[in-house]
């Protein structure tokens, strides 16, 4: 119910006429009686307003004649006892033991009424919107109208927002709903602009100071793509390029990247299935026939088939035709489809690399938009499309409102109810801490009834064995830049990692301030915190060690070229493609997956520590008064490297192209080597920053997949897991 929270105010020393006491009491009095006849009338929707509202920079009101589209999510019935089944699905000692729910069972239920649905589709049609679409089973409701006309109907303002580098359209305050229809909506999306970005990072184009990730090389012929990411050398670097000191000499790793003369590294399908144990699982004849992967990206690519088919002949997988692979635009089809579509190349590609048996459904919603988006998952879940959903994409949690967090949580409880698994990408900044603000996570990662993936850095042996893995972080460090020589070497701080943390938001006050997160799920009552924690599993991420794609970009001679990307975007849809090869394995469905990584036997899964290398790149550089000798952890971290973490991986990154550029890289570093103040998030020496350890950690979670062992620990014929 609507509380009025009057501002204190104090009056000393001030005489005030009884006349004008009397009318400010009277005043009093009217505005009390109004506010509660308005409440008693009608609810407000609480924790549907942006939290950013509070204190980012208004640029003034929506335009009011510009037409939009909000949706109102309807309350679900019964909800503890929705929860209590959820949870007893997953329980092996229950009756119900993965006894997973009908759609038509879970709208009998728990789902909204059809007279409910009828009560608010009155409220909006009396408040001049038009209703266009009725969700599934009665879920939510979905109207266009004006921004003047959502204005007076839910007694709200919507204005411009300037948050970090974008306009956000959002509501002032929380929505109001009159009538009997204000106590059965849950939530209203779309009065804010607010969207979900995809994880996705492109190989860098060039080693010049603080690196472009929005651009990424591309070639030709993948043949010229090597598996050997890491040698070891030593290289000159002199100022000016012609001799004069400071003389800058580096030995140690060194990162096998685009130069004139190669394309560098960049993984194509065979190296990942052996590296990850997955050839064997396709010997035994599981490939994930029978399953369907759901990939969910917005927009949709026109070449997407092209480009996957031309990727499969080139590796060796089976085609996409109309028998395996279907896009699905919902609810209409797309208007901003068009080639170079990174992501969706990345998620059809690799899930069929991993997966090649599987059929892939891809579910096209319209926009980034979260009331685009939510809806198009609630489609696959509600529609039962897949028993694994793929979503590379997410907001950071302290940034999206409660109320988006809660529908996202909810579709993702209902998908567990299903026999669902919903997979989503852990991010690809850490803890969003260097981007500015708090420390936070990815959504819908947070959920508790999602599996949160994140991602590390990889390097095989010449016979695509594993070398190492470590937990995806990357910090950079300027050694020799258009001949001028770094003396000492200058840190660029931290740039990219795998999402990763406690959620802290999905309760927020009033003023957007975070109270708590979402609870804890029981399969990780193991893992120390209060609240939920991301990530559960993990896989290959670092774009610096990324994977190869086949994508059709308009203009270029051949239109068709191939480029290394990565990115918990990559590491999603590889899980959720070994995901649909288990409940192959299974013979059923199997659910959620994070109810299972937890307690898998040994040898399962890879536990991901921190790692060290022997040869991490060390430098001398000669001066006129003599050289300056630097170790790895100075290299990495500056002087002094106080930052700089015991263990890591150091590498090399010259450009090749003959400006005398070069970089270190440091691999196990999901943190920055700079102090707090620097302004690159959260130094690698804070108790709170993210780094692998022995377990989970908040890096990798429980580590990477050891393909064959993991899926066969789900084979129906053994009863493991029964």
């Amino acid at each position: 119910m609507f509380e009025e929270k009057a501002t204190p105010y104090r009056v000393t020393q001030r005489y005030v006429p009884r006349s004008i006491r009397m009318k400010l009491a009277m005043l009093s009095l009217i505005l009390f009686a109004t506010l509660t006849a308005r409440a008693a009338n009608g609810t407000f929707v609480a924790h549907n307003t942006p939290p950013f509202v509070s204190t980012a920079k208004n640029l003034g009101a929506a335009d009011p004649a510009k037409t939009i589209e909000v949706s109102v999510w309807t309350n679900v019935h019964n909800r503890s006892e929705m929860d209590a089944t959820a949870r007893n699905l997953y329980d092996r000692t229950s009756p119900n033991y993965r006894h997973w729910l009908t759609r038509y069972q879970i709208a009998a239920r728990f789902a909204p009424t059809a007279e409910e649905t009828k009560t608010v589709q009155r409220f909006l049609e009396s408040h001049n919107l038009k209703v266009v679409r009725i969700g599934a089973d009665n879920f939510f409701l979905r109207a266009r109208g004006t921004v003047d006309d959502v204005e007076k109907a839910f007694h709200v303002q919507l204005n411009n927002y300037q948050v970090h580098d974008k306009t956000i359209r959002a509501n002032a305050t929380d929505p109001y709903v009159e009538g009997p229809a204000g106590v059965l909506v849950r939530a209203v999306s779309g009065l804010d602009t607010g969207e979900y970005e995809h994880p996705v990072i492109a190989r860098p184009a060039n080693a010049g100071g603080k690196s472009d990730f929005s651009t990424t090389p591309a070639v030709a012929d993948p043949d010229f793509y090597s598996s050997d990411c890491f040698d070891i050398e030593t290289q000159e670097f002199s100022t000016n390029n012609d001799g004069e000191l400071p003389i800058g000499t580096y030995t140690g790793n060194h990162i096998n990247l685009q130069t004139l003369t190669s394309a560098g590294c960049g993984y194509t399908p065979a190296p990942i299935q052996t590296a990850y144990n997955l050839k064997g699982l396709y010997a035994e004849g599981y490939t994930g026939s029978g399953q369907t992967i759901v990939i969910l990206d917005w927009c949709g690519s026109s070449t997407i088939q092209h480009d996957a088919n031309a990727f499969s002949h080139k590796f060796g997988l089976p085609l996409l035709n109309s028998s395996n692979f279907q896009i699905i635009y919902t609810p209409t089809k797309s208007t901003c489809i068009s080639a170079d579509q990174v992501e969706i190349n990345l998620d059809v590609e690799w899930a069929h690399a991993i997966a090649p048996g599987a059929n892939i459904d891809l579910v096209v919603p319209p926009s980034a938009s979260f009331q685009d988006v939510d809806q198009a998952e609630f489609y696959a879940v509600n529609y039962d499309l897949g028993n694994s959903v793929s979503g590379s994409y997410g907001s950071k949690e302290n940034e999206t409102p409660p109320s988006v967090l809660e529908t996202e949580n909810l579709i993702s409880e209902i998908a567990a109810l299903s026999g669902i698994s919903t997979n989503f990408s852990s991010g690809d900044y850490g803890d969003f801490s260097a981007s500015g603000g708090t420390p936070t996570v990815n959504a819908p990662a947070d959920s508790p009834w999602a599996t949160a993936v994140g991602g590390v850095s990889l390097a095989l042996n010449s016979d695509d064995s594993m070398a190492w893995q470590a937990g995806w972080g990357n910090n950079e460090s300027l050694l020799a830049e258009y001949g001028q020589i770094s003396d000492p070497p200058a840190p660029q701080g931290f740039y990219f990692g795998s999402g990763g943390g406690q959620s802290t938001c999905a309760v927020q006050d009033e003023n957007g301030n975070c109270l708590a997160g979402f609870p804890k799920p029981a399969f990780q009552k193991g893992v120390a915190g209060r609240y939920r924690q991301v990530p559960d599993i993990a896989w290959l991420a670092d774009p610096f060690t990324g994977a190869v794609i086949a994508i059709s970009i308009p203009g270029q001679s051949p239109e068709l070229v191939w480029q290394v990307v990565g990115g918990t975007s990559l590491a999603c849809p590889m899980f959720s493609a070994l995901w649909a090869i288990a409940n192959q394995e299974a013979g059923e469905s199997l659910g959620q997956a994070a109810q299972y990584i937890y307690s898998l036997p040994a040898g399962a899964v890879t536990d991901i520590v921190p790692l060290r290398s022997v040869n991490n790149l060390t430098a001398s550089i000669q001066e006129s008064g003599g050289t300056n000798r630097y170790t790895s952890a100075e290299v990495v971290g500056g002087i002094p490297p106080t930052e700089t973490p015991a263990k890591f991986v150091s590498a090399l990154w010259d450009e090749g192209t003959g400006y005398d550029t070069a970089l270190v890289v440091s691999f196990g570093t999901d943190c920055s080597v700079q102090p707090a103040d620097s302004g690159f998030g959260t130094p690698c020496n804070s108790p709170s920053a993210l780094h692998t350890k022995v377990g989970w950690d908040n890096v990798t979670g429980m580590g990477t997949p050891n393909g064959q062992v993991f899926a066969d620990f789900f084979n129906s014929a053994t009863a493991t897991v029964k």
